[in-house]
């Protein structure tokens, strides 16, 4: 088991990571301030892990479970209002816990939740997906999305404890668990060369799903994250870093549509498009880029756009992303392995090459 704080001082809390931790309620009882819990989850998680965190919560006064439609496409307001019935039609008070038992999805969906009802209560965060205990657990971003843009409405909001139990990937189905893996790949990149070398050494192993490279991948990646939170809370600076070819994959899920393509998979293509971006502004060469590839290739992931997007697909939903400030997009560059940085005066004309060089029409 390992065990370290996201420094945030009285928004401080841990991240737990180990095996057969849902069983077990001496990880979550501490962080449970009241006599009330709702535990929100989705129809394909639940059978699988929602009776083994029961066993630890069954002592509570007010106790109430919300079963959500499993994919993207349901990460709606429209969703999120079956978490707000249940807990005004159960009559759930300030001192409630909510706690998401699920992916990234159902992380955010939780987090947001909690931080809108009664104006905020707590929540705790057990994600059961590779990239949810390497990325969106971590961090305190919650949210929808909208037809137009994802994740534009939310909040930062940040969980009392993180508890990821490393055996929840043992049931993840072979395309979620590589979405995972761009995840991963993407701390080597922006702020961990060391660990980029070791992914290289060992994504047979991570991809075989053995439990120590993986330990240790999920243990290094939300440390990174920690890191980087705890010195920019509210993404004012240096956080920007962690969306290292979101921008690019927010334009491809939003117009495949949510759900077409994993997270994972359009940032994965995303990195490539920032790393060719980055290519044709003098910072990484041609070389680092086809590592890259080599490693996406690896694990299944795609490595260039879809092939009915167009350019101007692309620039169309990126001028409405939530990094557009004051008119001018922000985009996450490398100068170098491991060294990201952020800017917001890269000449169209560039960002247009990178998309037709990447298969955008």
């Amino acid at each position: 088991m390992h065990s370290f704080n996201v420094e945030l001082g009285e928004r401080s809390y841990p991240i737990v990571i180990g095996s057969k931790l849902l069983g077990d309620s001496q990880y979550l009882l501490p962080y449970i301030r009241g006599r009330q819990v709702c535990v929100v989850t989705n129809e394909t998680v639940a059978p699988l892990y929602l009776a083994q965190l029961l066993d630890g919560l069954s002592d509570f006064d007010k106790f109430d479970v919300v079963e959500l439609p499993d994919g993207e496409a349901f990460k709606t307001l429209e969703t999120l209002n079956r978490i707000f019935d249940t807990l005004l039609e159960q009559r759930h008070n300030r001192s409630t816990t909510l706690i998401a038992l699920g992916g990234g999805v159902v992380g955010d969906m939780c987090g947001f939740a909690a931080a809108c009802y009664q104006r905020g209560v707590d929540f705790i965060q057990v994600p059961t997906t590779l990239l949810a205990q390497v990325d969106s657990s971590v961090g305190g971003k919650t949210g929808v999305n909208h037809p137009l843009g994802k994740n534009m409405i939310g909040a930062f909001y940040q969980p009392r404890l993180v508890l990821a139990d490393m055996d929840t990937l043992g049931t993840l189905p072979e395309r979620e668990f590589s979405a995972g893996i761009a995840e991963v790949i993407k701390y080597g990149l922006i702020c961990d060369a060391p660990f980029f070398h070791w992914i290289e050494s060992n994504i047979d192993a991570l991809l075989i799903r053995d439990p120590r490279a993986l330990a240790y991948a999920v243990d290094r990646c939300c440390r990174d994250k920690a890191e980087v939170v705890a010195s920019d809370e509210r993404e004012g600076g240096r956080r920007a870093i962690l969306n290292f070819g979101h921008t690019f994959g927010h334009a491809i899920e939003a117009v495949q549509g949510y759900g077409r393509w994993l997270h994972g998979e359009a940032v994965a293509a995303g990195m490539v498009m920032a790393l060719e971006l980055s290519r044709l502004q003098g910072g990484v060469d041609s070389e680092l880029l086809e590592r890259v590839c080599n490693l996406l290739q690896r694990a299944q992931l795609p490595q260039r756009s879809p092939e009915d997007m167009r350019v101007d697909d692309f620039l169309r939903v990126m001028q409405v992303d939530k990094k557009v400030i004051d008119g001018k997009l922000r985009l996450v560059l490398l100068r170098a392995l491991g060294d990201a940085k952020v800017v917001d005066d890269t000449p169209m004309e560039k960002v247009m090459e990178a998309l037709r060089n990447c298969g955008a029409r």
